[in-house]
């Protein structure tokens, strides 16, 4: 993997804009409980992403997907049991994975530190360290976060959609409270690595009614790359397709943007997306800033802390 070869990334260190909803996290969280935690989570990043290219972007998107209904409290790993329907049931939820790899982090951390670390601080930990090792930034993860013990299978039918125009996602920022231009964008940047099957795309191929903001010479590879049906996997950014950096964004600019909730952020008319994908475009350095504070904005979103919530001994089900 090109994304992991012997020259370091250069680490980016952001630092936090404190709100009053994430008073009570703290990077400092488990320095007497379990001072090594972060290393272990990139142990075990590391060690998946040696047999599992997608490793670092299935991780990333659980994040998102927890973080998106009822704050972060890995109610999205949740499996259906007594008491919870669980959240994969929703459309925007299909085909997610990655639980394996939440699994492993939870077991290597439970051999050190049982009972300590909740299952939606590794999933924080994890997706900053997925970033980080395809050559992303790095940032002060803020901890505490302890698991929810509900899921809102109602509420993750609500995630952005790879169908959605650009209003709805923008409503659907606001409506979490988050930035519905620059954290929108910067969030969206996480589609520089990762892949998506065709069936998220495939109606932009329509020969017949092609869509006018995609690529014609992409729509044409896209189309043989689908060949083998609307399953297969295709990547995000076909240029550096498992490194984090601002390609995804030059993709925009030449209408080569996979999903139609990518594309948009750019072939909008007057939108004012534009003007955060021109400047990520033409400086990775300030999309990679805009990208640490956002993720710290969204690992703020309703945490449970104190004595709220659990913290799972299983991260696919309650205690």
């Amino acid at each position: 993997m090109a994304s992991f070869k012997a020259s370091m990334p250069l680490l980016f260190v952001v630092c936090l804009m404190v709100g009053s909803v994430s008073a009570q996290l703290s990077s400092t969280f488990y320095d007497t409980t379990c001072p090594n935690v972060s290393s272990i989570v990139r142990g075990v990043v590391e060690q998946a992403l040696r047999s599992d290219d997608r490793a670092g972007a299935k991780l990333i998107r659980l994040h998102f997907h927890d973080c998106f209904v009822d704050g972060c409290d890995a109610s999205v790993l949740l499996e259906d049991q007594d008491g919870i329907v669980s959240e994969l049931g929703a459309n925007g939820n299909a085909g997610i994975t990655g639980f394996n790899i939440v699994n492993d982090i939870k077991a290597a951390i439970e051999n050190v530190c049982p009972g300590v670390v909740s299952c939606a601080d590794i999933l924080a930990l994890a997706s900053r360290h997925s970033v980080n090792l395809a050559g992303g930034p790095g940032w002060e993860v803020q901890l505490g976060r302890r698991d929810g013990r509900t899921a809102n299978l109602d509420g993750a039918m609500e995630l952005p959609s790879p169908f959605d125009d650009l209003s709805v996602l923008r409503r659907k920022f606001r409506d979490v409270q988050l930035d519905d231009t620059t954290d929108l964008v910067a969030l969206s940047g996480a589609h520089t690595f990762g892949r998506s099957r065709c069936r998220f795309f495939d109606r932009r191929l329509n020969t017949s009614n092609p869509d006018p903001t995609l690529n014609s010479t992409y729509a044409d590879e896209l189309r043989q790359n689908c060949q083998p049906g609307r399953d297969t996997f295709v990547n995000l950014d076909p240029t550096t397709p498992d490194t984090f950096d601002s390609n995804y964004f030059t993709n925009l600019q030449s209408n080569r943007g996979l999903l139609e909730s990518d594309q948009v952020l750019f072939s909008t008319s007057g939108a004012p997306t534009i003007s955060i994908v021109n400047s990520f475009a033409s400086s990775q350095s300030q999309f990679f800033t805009a990208f640490a504070q956002s993720m710290i904005n969204m690992g703020n979103l309703g945490p449970l802390t104190g004595s709220t919530g659990e913290i799972r001994t299983n991260c696919r089900r309650l205690n």
